[in-house]
């Protein structure tokens, strides 16, 4: 499992985007009983909390230890710094596992082993993620360029697997089929660039050449950003039961 946002624990806490209700509402419709619930891959725990709403109990693991300094703190949330691969939690203990935007970093076979021994019968696997960000036509198509060709050699090999909404990872679950589901939001332009810069490709190109492409992008966008501007962001969902 790499660790790639340590070193952005912060910003990625401030301006990534937040899963909707919707998304967690159908989740629970699927769960015969809310005891226990493991968010892997963490970050910031925003998913944990969440969970920590309906479940008695919440484990949340994170290979990084700044996102975990970061994560939201509540008395049923148990956060611990391991790989998703290492984990030593007991047999079927957890009703429902969840990897929001982090399952292509994961060793798959190695984690999938360990949902098959900690799932109780009848819970349930939920990979969560989301694509690139879609406001209107000008503007995505700026969007796009920069992370198709500004970018390209920037992302990480595993960052495809999001590029192919998680439909060629190995998911050896019974899946059930997932509504369509996406996140809306009102943001400045700061809310936007905010957000790009928390971008892992962004990241190694600042590393690479010791600016921030973000800036040139900024000045593209600023003409045709007005105060606020809706922004949509399409959700992935793979939902199993081992």
């Amino acid at each position: 499992m790499k660790d790639i946002f340590s070193a952005q624990s912060e910003a990625y806490a401030k301006f990534r985007p937040k899963y909707p209700p919707e998304l967690f509402d159908f989740l629970y419709q699927q769960i015969p009983e809310f005891k226990t619930a493991w968010d892997c891959g963490t970050g910031n725990g925003q998913v944990a909390v969440v969970l920590s709403k309906k479940f008695d109990k919440v484990f949340a693991t994170d290979i990084s230890e700044n996102q975990i300094r970061y994560a939201i703190k509540k008395e049923n949330i148990t956060y611990k710094i391991e790989p998703a691969e290492q984990t030593n939690f007991s047999d079927h203990l957890f009703n429902l596992i969840t990897v929001a935007q982090a399952i292509h970093w994961f060793d798959f076979e190695k984690f999938y082993a360990k949902v098959y021994r900690t799932l109780k019968s009848r819970g349930l696997i939920a990979v969560i993620g989301y694509h690139l960000c879609r406001v209107n036509a000008a503007i995505d198509c700026i969007i796009d360029d920069f992370y198709n060709n500004t970018l390209c050699n920037y992302w990480d090999f595993e960052r495809k697997y999001i590029d192919e909404k998680y439909q060629t990872i190995s998911f050896p679950f019974k899946e059930i089929i997932v509504p369509v589901f996406s996140m809306q939001y009102n943001w400045s332009l700061n809310d936007l660039i905010g957000y790009l810069n928390t971008w892992s490709a962004v990241q190694h190109f600042i590393e690479k050449n010791n600016y921030n492409p973000v800036n040139d992008l900024q000045k593209k966008l600023i003409p045709l950003w007005i105060d606020q501007r809706s922004v949509s962001f399409p959700l992935i969902c793979r939902l199993g039961m081992a």
